[in-house]
């Protein structure tokens, strides 16, 4: 396991610009090698979660072709018919979404296929994708609910009308991939809305599909190839748009990133803790995604009560939500994420651990956290716990802590890499 060792920054001000968004990234590989014809791809996120699609596309036959600097062209032959069946188990690494969101593609096609990952993937929940997959005709059986999971496709899986139990933008993709050459319509109901990047990309392949915001109805049709360049993503760059809300006139400008409503609840958070957001919208990404610069300048923060309606909006955040908060007079609620438990790590149990270490008043609670500030933080040893998300929520808080200090340790911290390989050189550069 690699250490990584922080000292505190004296200032943060800058300007970065962050890679290609991983979430979109997946879908539009999924999505580019499903298709008939030829698809391109721009600034595609280097994550090795992003890498692991790539693979496993190519290992059920899919043609994936990397140009350098985040350029890829896909050909394919149309859903249902793209893919084969994988000469050996599928590699999905430490990626749920692309052993979700590939399952669902899998499934509508006539092959066999065995998904697994990693020690940390085969301890997240697959059922909830494996249900709808089975209800649309597949094959689907998994270990006790987790991986690995084998799926034996059908060429004609059935539209199904499902309610999703738990709001879930992995799930809801996965049955909308297998959805595409479907005898019918496929529609689903959500708890809450959760991001769209599915919907959208689909939309700009000219499928027939109809979203509300609680539901989405998909009937298949022909698509269309695409073209498309990947926008910032906002995952990356909340944690320094979070450590620059943290002090009064600290200031870091985020350059070209996605504006997703879906994933914008870290912009809205920030803003109700008292940091100053500015957004400057850019032109849509290929007509799919909305971007922009985005500007946060730091200020004095007081403590806000985060509810489960904004939770999806930015349940990749929540890390670096608690570790800002930290820096806000009186008191921060996060309720309703019990979901951040299946993660890539128990994210709240490894939240409140690290806080504890840091010298935080925080308590636990089933489906989140109360977090009681400001607090002066001290230097300590932190445990990524293989999450890439914690590792750089870490980093952050490492950053709040006074620069005569100690530095601050933080193992396993090259984790980053699932997201954000260049996360520390980006960091050093704001921070120097």
């Amino acid at each position: 396991m690699t250490e990584t060792r922080l000292n505190g920054a004296a200032t943060v001000d800058g300007a970065v610009r962050v890679p290609g968004d991983k979430s979109i990234s997946h879908r539009a590989l999924i999505l580019g090698a499903l298709i008939r014809g030829r698809s391109y791809i721009g600034n595609l996120s280097p994550a090795a979660d992003v890498a692991a699609t790539a693979q496993v596309l190519r290992d059920c036959g899919g043609s994936v072709r990397p140009f350098g600097d985040g350029r890829v062209s896909l050909d394919g032959a149309g859903p249902g018919i793209s893919l084969s069946s994988p000469s050996a188990p599928l590699d999905c690494a430490n990626s749920g979404t692309t052993m979700r969101l590939v399952s669902g593609a899998l499934a509508a096609h006539d092959l066999i296929a065995t998904l697994d990952g990693d020690h940390s993937l085969q301890r997240r929940p697959m059922e909830r994708v494996a249900a709808p997959l089975r209800a649309m005709g597949a094959e689907v059986t998994t270990l006790d609910g987790h991986a690995p999971m084998q799926v034996r496709g059908t060429a004609a899986p059935l539209g199904v009308v499902h309610h999703l139990k738990v709001a879930s933008a992995q799930v809801k993709s996965a049955i909308l991939l297998a959805g595409l050459n479907a005898q019918g319509p496929t529609v689903i109901h959500e708890p809450q809305p959760t991001r769209d990047h599915t919907e959208r990309l689909l939309r700009a392949c000219a499928a027939d599909l109809e979203a509300d915001g609680v539901s989405v109805t998909l009937r298949p049709t022909r698509l269309e190839p695409f073209g498309l360049r990947v926008p910032g993503d906002i995952s990356s760059a909340a944690f320094f748009m979070a450590l620059a809300a943290a002090r009064p006139g600290w200031r870091v400008r985020c350059l070209g990133i996605g504006l997703n409503p879906g994933r914008t609840g870290i912009l809205e958070v920030l803003t109700a803790m008292g940091a100053r957001v500015e957004v400057e919208e850019g032109p849509m990404a290929a007509d799919v995604e909305p971007q922009g610069d985005v500007v946060v300048t730091g200020a004095p923060l007081h403590g806000v009560t985060l509810e489960a309606a904004m939770v999806p909006r930015c349940i990749d955040e929540i890390p670096v939500i608690a570790v800002v908060a930290t820096q806000a007079e009186g008191r921060t609620e996060i309720r309703g994420a019990g979901e951040l438990r299946h993660k890539e790590s128990d994210r709240v149990a490894q939240i409140v651990a690290g806080l504890r270490i840091l010298g935080v008043s925080v308590e636990e609670r089933p489906d989140g956290l109360t977090i009681e500030g400001p607090a002066r933080l001290r230097p300590g040893r932190l445990d990524a716990a293989g999450d890439h998300r914690l590792a750089m929520a870490w980093a952050v808080a490492a950053s709040l802590i006074d620069p005569a200090e100690e530095a601050c340790v933080i193992d396993g911290a090259d984790v980053v890499a699932v997201s954000y390989p260049g996360f520390f050189e980006d960091l050093a550069a704001l921070t120097s």
